[in-house]
């Protein structure tokens, strides 16, 4: 089997880019995506996002997320301890500095803020004086390196690898989107200490290992590190993480995912798509877009998350009996949204920005607090429950290390581009800056709370632009266009894009209107429980907030149960198959329905603009 085997290549060469370092692949990205640092956001729901989750990273205190880092090199430290899952005697300590490292990189080449980078700089030479003072290995954590004696002996101990996997990409994404040198170093020093001990391994007790353990992406860290560097024991270090309990299966086109832990899962597919690029073998993209559909198509929910209480509970299209106070939880959307990426660069087809458009926002626009910028753990689908948050010193489930990543990151996927093609995959309000071409585009809407974008080029020269703008699936009333305020027709390519070919002049403007709809997203097991969506929109029922105070929605527990007794929702019992005929707008309400065929109406807002409401997003409709 490939996936097993190193395969040799020579070092790959190197070039200069918008990301410092980034290499010449094996394989060809059919699109490219743009560097963060040429999209900027503007005034909207996202950037609104961006800008607490910016605040946020200002306001974690520096020293307090050093602490246990210095303990465990053995310097002093006076920092008042952070609690939750970065507490002194937590095993899991010292993840969060990863997130926050790579959160700090991603909004520093999303905005600009100099302020921010030189705190995270900081940070990194502070990481490299716990390097040195830990010894010549190149150890770097927050815990002993005794923990690692008892993953390899198949002892119990709280995911040491999982944390160094966010520790290597923090540093890596300090070095790509900030240029910090230093920070490439440190994940070097690491990398050998981490390859010492590995060489002692041989592959069986590898496997036993990984099987025992939560890894998290080190595949695709060490992925990364070989392209970063062009240094082939990198990349076969990273073979030696491929966990073959996940990828052989796949590999033969087999679902086993039941039973699984969807976070351990997913990163080390994310490795997979990984060593696709760098080394062109193709049995990693078999199992990276084999593992996606069975996801995305048949493991997921109507929001596009997925998971219960973190696991696959079920066999593929069983899900009705899977809404309960721990479902989706938002890492997991986080990573498949990476993956998505991915496979959008190999294949530029709209089913992958139709997927990552609903992700982003019923699963990750919706899980920030709009007052205190604090992150969800889990996005709770049964009926009755209420959004929980994160306190901002006291909690830092993993959740929280990739929430502080998901808003400092918006951009990255909204455009893409392939010589004179352009891609515009997600309608967000932006502006990117095309320095090869001496283009800007402008996207201006309020979409997702309006159904039309407009698109201003604005150039010195007239540019010839293959401009392709995503049809959604949910565009079933069509789309309607008018260039220079006269109306066009768009006839939409086999892979769902409208093209306009032409030579762009400066100030030309495209409107777009993608007339939303009302649908319904049953159940793969159960018809008669669904959801109901508006466009991409997942629509959830408003049961009241009595009682919900800030105190009582944020939370240090990771399983949160639920007070009972619950609201409950009856059946909706329906006289036609027409979703129109069971739900009304409501005057002077955007986006707003209320049921017609309950005694008592409940009206349903779109679930990413839902706070301080219980609520119901799976409804039970019978004739």
């Amino acid at each position: 089997m490939k996936l097993t085997r190193i395969m040799a290549f020579a070092a790959p060469l190197l070039i200069t880019s918008s990301l410092i370092g980034e290499p010449v692949l094996r394989v060809p990205l059919q699109a490219e995506p743009f560097a963060l640092s040429q999209v900027r956001l503007l005034d909207g729901p996202f950037k609104a996002n961006e800008a607490r989750d910016r605040q946020y990273l200002h306001d974690l205190d520096a020293d307090r997320l050093l602490h246990t880092f210095r303990l465990n090199a053995g310097l002093a430290s006076s920092a008042r301890p952070l609690g939750g899952w970065e507490k002194p005697d937590c095993e899991l300590r010292g993840h969060t500095m990863g997130h926050f490292l790579s959160a700090c990189a991603f909004m520093v080449a999303a905005t600009g803020d100099e302020a921010l980078k030189t705190k995270a700089e900081r940070i990194v030479a502070e990481l490299a004086k716990c390097q040195k003072a830990i010894g010549d290995s190149g150890y770097l954590s927050a815990f002993p390196e005794t923990w690692f004696d008892r993953v390899e002996a198949f002892k119990p101990v709280w995911a040491p690898y999982y944390t160094l996997h966010k520790i290597y990409a923090g540093l890596m994404d300090m070095y790509q989107y900030c240029g910090n040198q230093q920070a490439l170093a440190v994940a070097e020093k690491m990398a050998a200490w981490n390859q010492s001990r590995l060489g002692k391994l041989d592959e069986a007790h590898m496997q036993e290992m990984l099987n025992k353990t939560e890894q998290g992406g080190m595949n695709d860290a060490f992925a990364n590190l070989y392209a970063l560097t062009g240094k082939s024991d990198y990349l076969t270090t990273a073979g030696r993480f491929n966990q073959r309990t996940y990828v052989e299966p796949l590999l033969q086109g087999k679902d086993t995912m039941t039973g699984q832990h969807v976070n351990s899962f997913i990163p080390n597919i994310i490795g997979s798509a990984r060593q696709y690029e760098v080394t062109g073998d193709i049995d990693h993209r078999h199992v990276a877009e084999y593992f996606w559909d069975q996801v995305v198509n048949h493991r997921s929910y109507c929001t596009g998350g997925n998971s219960n209480r973190e696991h696959f509970q079920t066999d593929p299209d069983h899900l009705a009996d899977q809404l309960g106070d721990n479902t989706q939880e938002t890492c997991c959307t986080y990573n498949m949204l990476k993956l998505t990426k991915h496979l959008f660069t190999w294949s530029p087809e709209a089913r992958y920005g139709d997927y990552y458009e609903r992700a982003l926002i019923n699963s990750i626009l919706s899980t920030q607090n709009p007052r205190d910028g604090m992150m969800m753990y889990f996005v709770p689908l049964a009926t009755g429950r209420h959004k929980m948050y994160n306190l901002p010193n006291d909690s830092f489930w993993c959740c929280t290390g990739s929430g502080l990543e998901n808003h400092g990151r918006y951009g990255e996927a909204v455009y893409f581009h392939k010589a004179d093609t352009l891609y515009v995959n997600l309608f967000m309000a932006t502006e990117l800056n095309w320095q090869d071409k001496g283009v800007r585009l402008r996207q201006d809407t309020a979409f997702p709370d309006a159904d039309t974008t407009v698109l201003t080029v604005k150039t010195d020269a007239p540019t010839r632009i293959d401009l392709r703008v995503r049809v959604p699936y949910w565009a079933v009333n069509g789309v309607f266009a008018k260039l220079n305020g006269k109306e066009i027709t768009l006839e939409p390519t086999a892979d769902h894009y409208a093209v306009i070919d032409r030579v762009w002049q400066d100030n030309d403007r495209l409107e777009m209107r993608m007339p939303m709809g009302l649908h319904r997203h049953a159940m793969p097991d159960d018809p008669t429980l669904m959801a109901f969506m508006f466009g991409p929109l997942v629509l959830a029922g408003q049961l009241g907030g009595d009682g919900l105070t800030d105190e009582n929605t944020h939370t240090t527990q990771n399983w949160y149960k639920y007070p009972e007794p619950m609201p409950t929702v009856p059946p909706m019992t329906v006289t036609s198959d027409n979703i129109d005929d069971w739900l009304a707008p409501v005057p002077g309400k955007p986006m707003t329905f209320r049921t017609t065929c309950l005694e008592t109406p409940i009206e349903l807002v779109p679930y990413h603009r839902l706070f301080d409401q219980r609520y119901c997003v799976y409804w039970s409709v019978v004739k």
